[in-house]
């Protein structure tokens, strides 16, 4: 009998619970919660006892869920990690103009650089200097809303650096250039977003031309030129997409995945040597730490063991949540999404699609979940949309969310509340997924 039809639902409960505290103790216990060690506390206290009930209840079997729980999430960690230390070897210092126009082709330049860096990278590559650009104008929350919207989220669907959820999925099988097929999404969700910023832009804008003295955009027509320093790191994320492609496509061995430990020490390696190649002067400039990526790895050390459960279950059992079309995919990834942490979440739906056509969780079992055709790529794409599109919904959908958000307050800019910025996605992006809906999932 599959593992998933002997495990209680019980043990569902560590996962939730994780997430749960990750979407609630931020807010109720913000000055608890910065501090990794409480994380750690957190983390620790819901996985260690359901690993030791998996080894001991189930021996071998628990053993070895485990462990491929933990090679998926190393993968997982040394891909970010890696991507975090070459794009914080990266400067951008000047500004642009912050006019609408040159503002959306900003956004615009974001959705796609996304998805080589990540929506990680992007964010933090980009906001700051977007921040210069407008510096001169009051009102401008909305600018980084859109940016969270586009860079930080909907931007990254069409490679699996984009999205942690979209590399979790590559480890599991999904081609690479898979994802390429996603690009009608991508740029009908990111074209109506960039043209709705570009008319709100310019109605910000005139406002204040009435209500200012002087010129308001002869104000944002003032910049500094740009200007790059540790160039040579782009030379980096074009090796780090090097590998994972080619680890994807088995070159070198013969079309063969290659061994695991082969892509990670090279991820490893390449961001061992962006690091001691690039100046301490230019990290320094970017506000460069290791905090943020030590945050990740904690919790996510937590959500791989805890969700091993959940993804077994619903492998097994998952046609008894009712969820049979693509919709039923798009929707339901992307709800949780919007407040529980994405890559999970897709996961958890991918396999819930992959146990209505009978593929077991082993190895590389998403590959085999899109070979069977039919309506099984419809099902992935809605679960890859969906959770990447509505990690947007909220602060907390997607870890980018937060870190935009506290950058922008920093350097003055009055964002809005938890639930302000809900109004914003409420109002905007919910009927942008109707749409979406309609034409893909229906």
């Amino acid at each position: 009998m599959e593992l998933g039809h002997e495990l209680a639902f019980w043990t569902i409960l560590p996962f939730v619970g994780l997430l749960g505290c990750i979407a609630i103790l931020p807010l109720a216990v913000p000055h608890w919660w910065e501090h990794n060690r409480s994380k750690g506390l957190i983390a620790a206290l819901l996985a260690l006892p359901l690993a030791l009930y998996l080894l001991g209840a189930f021996g071998h079997r628990g053993a070895h869920v485990l462990v491929e729980q933990g090679r998926d999430y190393l993968s997982f960690i040394l891909l970010l990690g890696s991507l975090f230390v070459v794009t914080g070897g990266i400067r951008l210092e000047g500004s642009l103009s912050g006019t609408p126009l040159l503002n959306t082709v900003f956004l615009g330049i974001g959705a796609v650089l996304a998805n080589v860096i990540g929506t990680t990278g992007a964010s933090m590559l980009l906001v700051r200097p977007l921040l210069r650009a407008n510096q001169s104008r009051h009102r401008k929350a909305h600018v980084f809303v859109f940016f969270i919207f586009v860079v930080s989220n909907c931007g990254g669907v069409l490679t699996p650096l984009g999205d942690p959820p979209l590399f979790l999925g590559f480890l599991r099988g999904v081609p690479f250039e898979w994802t390429f097929g996603l690009w009608k999404q991508w740029l009908l969700v990111n074209g109506i977003l960039l043209g709705i910023f570009n008319v709100w832009d310019q109605l910000v804008l005139h406002r204040e031309e009435l209500e200012r003295p002087g010129s308001q955009l002869e104000e944002v027509l003032r910049h500094e030129p740009l200007r790059i320093s540790g160039r040579h790191n782009f030379a980096y994320l074009l090796a780090l997409v090097a590998v994972i492609f080619a680890a994807g496509r088995g070159i070198g061995s013969g079309g063969a995945a290659w061994p695991w430990g082969v892509q990670e020490a090279a991820m490893l390696l390449l961001a061992v040597l962006a690091y001691v190649t690039t100046p301490a002067e230019v990290r320094t400039g970017n506000g460069f730490g290791f905090g943020p990526i030590i945050e990740v790895a904690i919790l996510f050390a937590g959500i791989f063991v805890t969700m091993a459960p959940a993804l077994l279950i619903l492998n097994a059992r998952g046609a008894e949540l009712g969820l049979h079309h693509p919709w039923h995919f798009f929707w339901a990834s992307g709800l949780l999404s919007s407040f529980l942490d994405n890559a999970p979440t897709y996961l958890t739906f991918a396999s819930a699609a992959a146990g209505l056509a009978g593929v077991p969780i082993e190895g590389r079992y998403l590959a085999a979940f899109l070979a069977h055709g039919g309506a099984d790529p419809a099902l992935l794409a809605a679960v890859s949309c969906g959770s990447v599109f509505m990690g947007a919904n909220s602060y907390i959908g997607n870890g980018p969310n937060f870190m935009v958000k506290a950058i922008a307050e920093e350097s003055g800019v009055r964002m809005p509340s938890f639930f302000g910025y809900m109004l914003y996605s409420g109002g905007i992006l919910v009927p942008i997924f109707g749409v979406v809906t309609a034409v893909f999932f229906v």
